[in-house]
């Protein structure tokens, strides 16, 4: 079947079977293989997308399920000068980044949090990811940047 979505902006076209997933259509037939593979059964967060701006686990998605949507993956999200955001500064100043397998569904994570909630406290930072696992962190360094990129958002928003 041909399938039709608007992938990090730029709307995209690809013949692909009914079955494969979100997943395998980013990786295998779009090549962004930022989205990363874990547990295949919507348990670890690292295949996370925002589809429609809603947080996902693109391996728990088919493809066809998102026929004519907007899908935004990791690679959609930078600065505009193409380098990282202020959220992924914050995994790097605040060391959030180790081994980098759950970076992308944490960045994601963080992202819709932060859409949909300016102002989260480390609470509910804590169960906006809680969806995405890490064996590396502990989680205290990504709690930390995502409140920092919030308080820093909030500051810049201020200042007009």
């Amino acid at each position: 079947m041909i399938i039709t979505i608007t992938v990090n902006g730029n709307k995209c076209q690809h013949e692909a079977p009914a079955d494969v997933s979100l997943l395998h259509f980013l990786r295998d037939y779009l090549h962004l293989t930022g989205t990363k593979e874990g547990c295949g059964v919507g348990e670890c967060g690292a295949c996370s997308v925002l589809l429609d701006g809603k947080l996902v686990n693109s391996c728990l998605i088919l493809a066809a399920q998102a026929d004519g949507r907007e899908v935004v993956t990791i690679e959609g999200i930078h600065a505009p000068d193409g380098g990282p955001n202020d959220l992924q500064q914050a995994f790097i100043d605040y060391g959030a980044v180790q081994c980098g397998f759950c970076t992308p569904g944490m960045i994601l994570a963080g992202e819709a949090l932060l859409r949909s909630n300016p102002r989260p406290t480390r609470m509910e930072i804590r169960e906006g990811i809680a969806g995405n696992l890490c064996r590396c962190t502990g989680y205290q360094q990504i709690v930390d940047a995502i409140q920092a990129t919030a308080e820093m958002r909030r500051e810049k928003n201020l200042r007009g």
